[in-house]
């Protein structure tokens, strides 16, 4: 008996159907569709695909996720999806749950905390197995996701937050590290640009960026608040290059926050490194291409998203605050030669 493919109007294809046209038991349908848990025979595989390709079958994920008790989706909001550090992590995160057999659902908030609460709402009612949030806020209002009782892990965050499991870099330990270094080149007066938030407590790359030049007594060097965006950047830029402190180097809060920093230093005709040297923050893929390549902290993106789903989806994990360490990635846009 051959059936044809399925068309508006008529009943839906049933893994019934499948097993009919492919000449095997559904429940070689199931080990097909799902994986597992037993081995399929390459040829009867191929089989049971060819059927579902031909009748249209497509699986009722209402169903499976009623039978398994999960919908084997994990939900995840950030606040900025154009951001590349946040557009890697994003990446990284859906690698890491795709691993263990979940979708993602990405959800991007503008930065803004009626739109972070208004896509934890829709997460939930989506009944995501786990939710993975990137605040704007210093201390978000999860009631709704204690009531639900669904999984939660904080990401990017530099403190701990009580009652959830936290992934984040220590940021102040990075920040010293890129001051002393472009302390070491000689630079006495060091510029900051700094992302803005809603965050009530000070950024831990102003306090690194403090921190080292009160450890080698230089005074405190102009500072920029800008949002972190391509366009604060640029904008930080100008204003640097026109004041009347200008400074020699700058340490900046995120990659793409200095690349507009970049542009606005090669307008006003300042080489880099040679009349302003530039440090930044999170060693993204694009801070290896602008010009010059820039010299930048960078965060451990994948075995944060590692650790973040691991620690999600691990019912015996413990509310606690892990922080992994960064790393200098040397390029040229601080001084130095040598070029990775």
């Amino acid at each position: 008996m051959t059936l044809t493919a399925a068309h508006p109007g008529r009943n839906p294809v049933t893994r019934k159907d499948v097993a009919r046209y492919a000449g095997v038991s559904t429940a070689v349908v199931s080990y097909v569709v799902n994986s597992g848990p037993k081995k399929v025979a390459p040829a009867t595989e191929a089989r049971v695909l060819e059927a579902i390709r031909v009748l249209g079958y497509r699986p009722n994920a209402a169903a499976r996720a009623l039978k398994l008790g999960s919908t084997e989706m994990l939900g995840l909001v950030i606040p900025d999806n154009t951001n590349t550090f946040f557009a890697e992590l994003s990446h990284a995160i859906e690698d890491a749950a795709n691993e263990l057999g979940y979708a993602l659902l990405l959800t991007n908030s503008n930065s803004t905390v009626a739109k972070e609460r208004k896509h934890v709402r829709n997460l939930l009612s989506r009944q995501v197995d786990g939710l993975l949030l990137a605040s704007v806020e210093s201390d978000p209002h999860l009631e709704q996701v204690v009531e639900a009782g669904i999984p939660t892990v904080l990401l990017n965050r530099y403190e701990p937050a009580e009652g959830f499991a936290s992934i984040g870099v220590d940021l102040t330990q990075g920040a010293v590290a890129a001051v002393e270094h472009l302390i070491g080149h000689g630079h006495t007066n060091i510029g900051l640009v700094v992302g803005t938030g809603s965050q009530e407590s000070m950024d831990g790359r102003e306090d690194g960026w403090l921190m080292a030049l009160k450890k080698a007594h230089l005074p405190e060097g102009p500072m920029m608040r800008v949002p972190f965006t391509l366009q604060g950047g640029y904008s930080a830029g100008i204003r640097l290059v026109a004041s009347h402190q200008r400074p020699t180097a700058i340490f900046v809060s995120s990659d793409m926050q200095a690349i507009g920093v970049l542009r606005a230093l090669h307008e006003a005709d300042l080489r880099v490194p040679e009349d302003v040297a530039v440090v930044s923050f999170d060693g993204s893929p694009d801070s290896e291409y602008s010009w010059p390549a820039l010299t930048s902290i960078r965060q451990p993106i994948h075995a944060m998203a590692e650790a973040a789903v691991r620690t999600l989806l691990d019912p015996m994990a413990a509310a606690e605050h892990t922080i992994f360490p960064t790393e200098m990635v040397i390029r040229q846009s601080c001084g130095c030669a040598s070029v990775r």
